[in-house]
């Protein structure tokens, strides 16, 4: 039997993606429904043969089918019992491990109240002053719509790739030809605008015209052009997808993420955007410029290069604003992005602040050893007029050290020097690095004592 793999999440994931019953993935594989039931829900492990033969069938690595999201979980669970309200418990990381590993499901579960306590009490001061509620889960679910699906869904990038050999097949550049296929398939007209502040593109279903904000970067434009086309064009197999999500405001805001998600595919076809992945080694303005695509965008489509036979980089994503606040996270290269606060300030996608627009390098290494490869760049956005308001955010992008040769970053650091390695946490509440000088908060299951003759740099670092 092979040991510790908790597998059935992925092999559930894939069987969805395929569309697949139990009943006729089982009679495939040459078990029962039952058993590949138990399977699916980690309550039995898996024969090797088994899992060769369900990798055979999805033709994925038998290797990339074991891979396994309890890393992430129980960093998830750590930052939870993090909190204030498990002050008392006691709980141990051993004990949160074995959580994660032998009841995946009741863990996810044990999340999900959580994130619902947590809006319930953030929620209630602002809806007894205001008189309504501001908080909601949305968010945090797409988030782990997304990383349930490796942030890589084959329908759309389908769907996307019949609409692009339909575009390329006209003698007319990219961007017009988009603009072409939506008037000659959808009727609609697109033009350039001056729109109100703020709004970035509307539809006129009256009219069937597009007007997109004519103060835009070009790329944005395009990409918002593609996004509308996505929302008609692919409405079927994202109405499919967001089925699995719960009722409110998440099936709502899985549209638009996933009308992104055809954009981006249009704008860079998978099979030509992996090649120039391989062939530029993930230069990510070299990249921009093949596909006239911007540096989050293509970041972004970096991070869903998960087609079996076409596999890129296993990448994780971070996007933070100049306050902290983390607005996109995605994790592939087995690093933990905290769920709930803050990363750890020792993380480049922060210091990248501090030198906009240029693109920094960081080694890393995480409390458990594990050892990665980072990029970060700052970079603002805003209206393309005089006085605009700008935006401020990073972007991190990385992956295991094991990757970072594969990516032009690379060249000229030592990647084997021990000492060139930044020591980084997931979050001061759940760091267990007692010599950081960096704390913004004591870790939560330790106590300390001050000495009133010494007065150290930081409190929390001198902890006993």
């Amino acid at each position: 039997m092979t040991e510790d793999m908790q597998i059935g999440g992925r092999i559930s994931r894939l069987r969805r993606q395929r569309r697949l019953a139990q009943a006729d993935l089982a009679a495939a594989i040459g078990i029962s429904g039952s058993y590949l039931n138990l399977i699916e829900h980690n309550r039995r492990k898996i024969t090797v043969p088994l899992l060769l033969k369900i990798a055979g069938y999805f033709g994925v690595e038998a290797g990339e089918l074991a891979d396994s999201d309890e890393g992430r979980l129980a960093g998830d669970l750590m930052e939870m019992f993090g909190d204030d309200v498990f002050a008392d418990a006691d709980v141990t990381n051993v004990e949160v491990r074995d959580l994660a590993h032998a009841n995946p499901a009741a863990a996810r579960a044990m999340l999900r109240l959580y994130d619902k306590y947590r809006a319930g009490s953030h929620a209630a001061p602002a809806a007894a002053e205001e008189g309504g509620e501001h908080f909601h889960l949305a968010t945090d679910r797409i988030s782990d719509f997304l990383q349930e699906h490796a942030n890589h869904f084959p329908a759309i990038e389908e769907a996307a790739e019949r609409i692009r050999a339909d575009i390329d097949n006209t003698s007319e550049a990219f961007e017009h030809g988009l603009r072409s296929y939506l008037f000659n398939v959808f009727g609609i007209e697109v033009r350039l605008a001056s729109l109100p502040h703020g709004i970035a593109r509307t539809y006129d279903r009256l009219q069937s015209r597009l007007l997109v904000s004519d103060i835009l970067p070009a790329e944005s434009a395009t990409f918002l052009v593609a996004h509308q086309l996505g929302q008609l064009a692919a409405g079927s197999e994202i109405g499919h997808l967001v089925e699995e999500l719960p009722e409110g405001d998440a099936p709502a805001l899985a549209r638009n993420v996933l009308a992104a998600y055809f954009a981006a595919a249009l704008v860079m076809p998978y099979g030509p955007f992996h090649r120039a992945c391989r062939d530029y080694r993930y230069d990510i303005e070299r990249l921009g410029r093949r596909f006239g695509a911007s540096f989050e965008q293509v970041c972004h489509r970096m991070t869903t290069l998960q087609r079996p036979g076409a596999l890129g980089i296993p990448l994780h994503l971070v996007r933070t604003d100049i306050a902290g606040n983390i607005s996109k996270r995605f994790s592939l290269s087995g690093i933990h992005i905290p769920r709930h606060s803050g990363a750890c300030p020792r993380w480049n996608v922060y210091s990248a602040f501090l030198s906009p627009e240029r693109i920094n390098v960081q080694l890393s290494q995480m409390p458990d050893g594990e050892r990665y490869f980072c990029i970060a760049r700052a970079f603002s956005k805003g209206d393309h007029r005089h006085n605009a308001p700008r935006r401020h955010f990073s972007i991190g992008l990385g992956c295991s050290i094991l990757f970072a040769k594969e990516m032009i970053y690379s060249d000229g650091i030592d990647l084997g020097n021990p000492n060139g390695f930044v020591p980084i946490g997931v979050g001061c509440r759940i760091c267990p690095r007692m010599e950081c000088g960096q704390r913004a908060h004591p870790p939560a299951d330790h106590r300390f004592r001050l000495d009133d003759a010494v007065r150290p740099e930081s409190l929390y670092a001198k902890m006993l």
